[in-house]
């Protein structure tokens, strides 16, 4: 009898711990795939629920042999996918959600790696990839909709002119220096007048040399006229963007040193703003918040971290400069806050006065113009996050 009795408990002990293994693979069973992305090529490597990190090899980056690599291991059971963000862009990403994989974008610089490792491999990286997803360690980006990445490419393509326009006037201006050539007093650079001066009074003996004017001054006329013609498509691009992304766009502007360029680019860079759930979170994406390292009692703070969007940064701290001048609302200011929801005009009011004020203070203890700018920015980020939440909960109601 004590034998019976026994093997019927051992019996009912075994079950137990076999349901809640069953249990416990039924709620773990989705295997974690890493993509190592390349232009040609994509390296792969699984990590199992409860098992090895193995490599799978590697295929072309095309959608045939990616579709015929979702149907194998659809076959083998539930899974899921990551890859680290890179010039490749988003459009895996937006292949395996159209085939029904979940897909996360990785921000590549906080992937963790250890001190030691000295080698790098497209399947050691894979295999790193997957390790680090099944253990929850990194961390995913925003990956933007059809209409906000169209729009990020329009503005990061004007971006991309006003840097080739600054070089071209760099070496026109450099070349005329070389040689002598002063514009009179009155005239201000690189404005209209200043290139009338440069066509009909800027003269060289030498064949070579005028003709390196003529192409330096080309070059100048042909950006100036580029950046015209992205800026007339970044308005026809605003007018027919979605009704939602429109209003933030128009609502951003209320703030003093944000036009239509400016404001595009924060919400073409940004996103939903309501994806923040506070505006230091924010301020933490941009890069502009402060580097720190404490230990025990000893607490040091250094310069802004920077490892947030470079496009949001240099647009806010750009922007910031304008709030050095009095809380006076200029007539292109007022006819921007026109038509606009009571809450974003009293948030763009309040954030006039303050702007200004944090800037005056700051200048009076002793900060330089950079670092006030730069601290003005960032705050300045906080209104920006609370005019966009505003006109997106009443999108939302």
């Amino acid at each position: 009898m004590r034998r019976l009795r026994y093997d019927r408990v051992e019996s009912s002990v075994e079950l137990h711990a076999k349901g809640a293994a069953m249990k416990k693979n039924s709620a773990g069973s989705i295997r974690f795939v890493g993509l190592d992305v390349h232009a040609e090529t994509i390296a792969l490597a699984v990590a199992e629920p409860q098992g090895e990190v193995r490599s799978l090899g590697t295929i072309p980056n095309r959608p045939e042999p990616v579709k015929r690599l979702v149907k194998k291991l659809n076959a083998e059971g539930p899974w899921k996918a990551c890859y680290e963000a890179g010039p490749t862009g988003y459009a895996l990403y937006w292949q395996l959600e159209k085939l029904g994989i979940e897909c996360e974008v990785i921000a590549p610089t906080l992937v963790p790696t250890k001190a030691g490792d000295r080698v790098k491999t497209d399947r050691r990286d894979a295999e790193r990839l997957a390790r680090s997803f099944r253990a929850g360690d990194l961390t995913a980006v925003w990956v933007p909709d059809a209409a906000h990445e169209a729009l990020r490419d329009l503005v990061r393509a004007r971006e991309a002119a006003k840097r080739d326009e600054l070089r071209a006037r760099h070496r026109l201006g450099k070349f005329l220096l070389r040689h002598g050539r002063r514009p009179p007093e009155k005239i201000r650079p690189w404005t209209q007048r200043y290139l009338e001066w440069i066509k009909r009074e800027v003269k060289f003996e030498q064949s070579a040399q005028q003709w390196t004017l003529e192409d330096y001054l080309n070059e100048v006329e042909h950006c100036s006229l580029r950046i015209a013609r992205l800026e007339e498509s970044i308005d026809m691009a605003v007018e027919s963007a979605p009704a939602a992304m429109r209003e933030v766009v128009e609502a951003l502007q209320a703030l003093r040193g944000i036009a239509k360029v400016s404001a595009v680019t924060i919400v073409a860079e940004v996103g939903q703003l309501s994806r923040f759930s506070t505006a230091r979170q924010l301020m933490g994406y941009s890069g502009t918040v402060s580097s720190e390292y404490s230990s025990g009692k000893k607490t040091l703070r250094g310069g802004i971290t920077k490892t947030g969007n470079a496009h949001l940064r240099r647009i806010v701290v750009e922007a910031a400069w304008s709030q050095r001048f009095k809380p006076i609302l200029s007539r292109a200011l007022r006819i921007r806050q026109e038509n606009l929801d009571p809450e974003v005009h009293e948030i763009a009011i309040k954030a006039l006065h303050r702007l200004h004020n944090r800037y005056m203070r700051l200048l009076a203890n002793g900060k330089c113009s950079q670092q006030v700018v730069t601290a003005v920015g960032r705050e300045m980020l906080g209104f920006i996050w609370a005019i966009g939440i505003a006109v997106e909960r009443k999108n939302a109601a």
